[in-house]
């Protein structure tokens, strides 16, 4: 008898299980289950659809050959029956699936073999007072992409808020501000943007980079209601400082899994509300599986279990119980939590634990920030990459690595060398002398990703005593410090100008010569373009005797991004 199989939910990990299934067993039953008609889409491409780089819809809705992934698709070449209906409950001992038919309601009780579920997440819909008003939206399927694009392009948006500073909060941010030039705020309830993925003083250069593209970024602030009528829709956001005009709401607070259906049929759920599963991707019952962003996986890293809403996870696991159902034998462990964005001319990328999260998890993170070009510093195209690389102290072992660049491309490649390396405990000698590639067009001779490593090392090692940028501004402004800059008189007389003596210059080549002018007895920061002159002068300083100095992680170039006001205009 053919093997039954029931997959509830037909946007990313549905239509992944049913093909692997049909490609393993090409004799079972699949029946591809949702409620929506349009089916197998890539959701991650919804802001690129409202900015403009996908032109329309069904471009979201194909395949590499441009074939429309449909009911008939699945049908014709897949051999999976597409049933458009809602599930309703799992009777797990008589093994059925009870449905609603869409659109007439008819109710039936579907047999399976083995049940999927892939009921992905539901966004959050805040309480506000007027989140039900016209030009309130979400981000969650394509018809919300259509009603966003369609009421831009009418001309009916001059002004738009977004709520939310997370991967959404940001794409859709850019989209609107980018090609439509309508006046874009993003309100974050949090002190930064990208809490969860990101350090603040990483998320910061992203927030100064927006700001810089022209959208208006609040943080720290809370939206307490959306003003405005049934008529006319919407007015304006309210927050805790005052009014923002608008005429459209996108809400991107995040999402919690869409667990339900499973926790109604007794099935286990972990602390965020995701299904459990094991390492094969079943749940508590043998008989169903779960994959996607309803269920919670494993970090790697930290040991416990996470909320990890990304399509690439959710493509993997569909091939896995893809595997297992037919009689494989396919794990997936668990995840560090790659990820990537695009942010204006910016790619940002991370993976393992941030700072805040390794301290929660136990372990003592140290961190070192390195800022080096993204190739060969002779090459014409080199663009500065910002990497900051967090160990624990005591293991030495690599928790986290953040990442920074104009150039995309290249920032994805060095967080994905040390992502594939983060859940075999990889020590900080491993990255420092991690082999990858080299060519002057695409590389330096020493990746920034080993040079990352090697100032964490020097820094383990007590050689360098650094000091964060935020902290560095904090205490300079306040004038509790003074700047020794190790770079040419060009490039520091600038800052002379501007800081007077607070700022003193001499050029690293001269320093050993000129050891009577270094002030004594007084907190003294050293900072060059990126960081490595300024650690030669602390060694050297050191060795001399003047041992109260502080290394600027990042040097000049992180102290630029970070506070685009603090350098002088050249």
């Amino acid at each position: 008898m053919a093997k039954r199989v029931i997959i509830v939910g037909a946007v990313a990990l549905g239509p992944k299980v049913a093909a692997r299934v049909m490609r393993l067993d090409p004799e079972a039953e699949v029946k591809l289950l949702d409620r929506d008609y349009i089916i197998s889409y890539g959701g991650c491409g919804i802001p690129y659809y409202i900015g403009g780089d996908v032109t329309d819809l069904e471009g979201l809705r194909s395949t590499s050959a441009h074939v429309l992934r449909d009911s008939r698709f699945f049908k014709n070449a897949k051999c999976v029956d597409v049933v458009h209906a809602e599930a309703l409950a799992i009777d797990r001992r008589a093994k059925t699936l009870k449905i609603r038919h869409q659109p007439d309601g008819k109710e039936e009780n579907l047999p399976y073999d083995k049940l999927v579920l892939a009921t992905g997440a539901t966004p959050v819909r805040p309480p506000l007072p007027g989140v039900d008003l016209p030009g309130v939206s979400l981000v969650a399927n394509l018809h919300h992409a259509k009603l966003i694009k369609d009421m831009i392009a009418k001309g009916q948006v001059e002004s738009a808020v977004v709520i939310g500073g997370g991967a959404i909060g940001l794409e859709m941010a850019e989209a609107l501000t980018d090609l439509w030039g309508v006046e874009t705020t993003l309100v974050e309830m949090m002190d930064q943007l990208l809490p969860p993925a990101f350090g603040p003083d990483m998320a910061l250069l992203v927030k100064n980079h927006m700001t810089e593209k022209g959208v208006r970024v609040l943080l720290s602030e809370r939206v307490t209601g959306i003003l405005g009528d049934a008529q006319n829709g919407v007015q304006a956001v309210e927050t805790s400082n005052g009014e923002i005009p608008c005429q459209l709401v996108i809400l991107a607070v995040g999402v919690r899994p869409n667990s339900t259906l499973a926790r109604e049929a007794g099935l286990a759920v972990g602390r965020f509300g995701g299904i459990r599963v094991d390492d094969g991707l079943r749940t508590s019952d043998p008989d169903i599986y779960a994959g996607g962003d309803c269920i919670e996986i494993l970090h790697k890293v930290s040991g416990e279990t996470v909320h990890m809403p990304l399509g690439s996870l959710a493509n993997r696991q569909g091939r896995v119980i893809g595997t297992n159902i037919t009689g494989g034998w396919g794990r997936i462990s668990g995840t560090v939590g790659t990820f990537c964005l695009k942010v204006f001319d910016f790619g940002i990328a991370r993976a393992g634990l941030t700072e805040r999260q390794a301290a929660a998890a136990g372990f003592d993170p140290v961190h070192a920030v390195v800022v080096q070009s993204d190739r060969a510093h002779f090459y014409p195209s080199q663009e500065l990459m910002y990497i900051k690389l967090i160990a624990d102290r005591k293991t030495r072992r690599v928790l986290g690595i953040e990442a920074v660049g104009k150039a995309g491309d290249a920032v994805k490649g060095r967080v994905d060398a040390v992502a594939a390396l983060l859940h075999h405990d990889v020590c900080l000698e491993e990255i420092s002398n991690l082999e990858v590639a080299y060519a002057p067009p695409f590389a330096s001779a020493m990746d920034i990703v080993n040079n990352a490593a090697n100032a964490l090392e020097n820094i383990m090692e007590g050689r360098q005593e650094p000091i964060d940028v935020a902290e560095f501004l904090e205490d300079f402004k306040d004038g509790k410090i003074r700047v020794l800059d190790v770079r040419s008189v060009v490039q520091s007389s600038p800052f002379m100008e501007k800081y007077g003596s607070q700022w003193l210059n001499i050029p690293q080549e001269e320093l050993v010569c000129r050891l009577d002018e270094v002030p004594k007895g007084e907190k003294l920061c050293l900072i060059c373009g990126s960081g490595p002159r300024s650690y030669e002068a602390q060694l050297l300083l050191r060795s001399k005797g003047v041992k109260e100095t502080r290394n600027i992680q990042g040097g000049v170039g992180m102290v630029k991004l970070s506070d685009p006001d603090f350098a002088p205009s050249e």
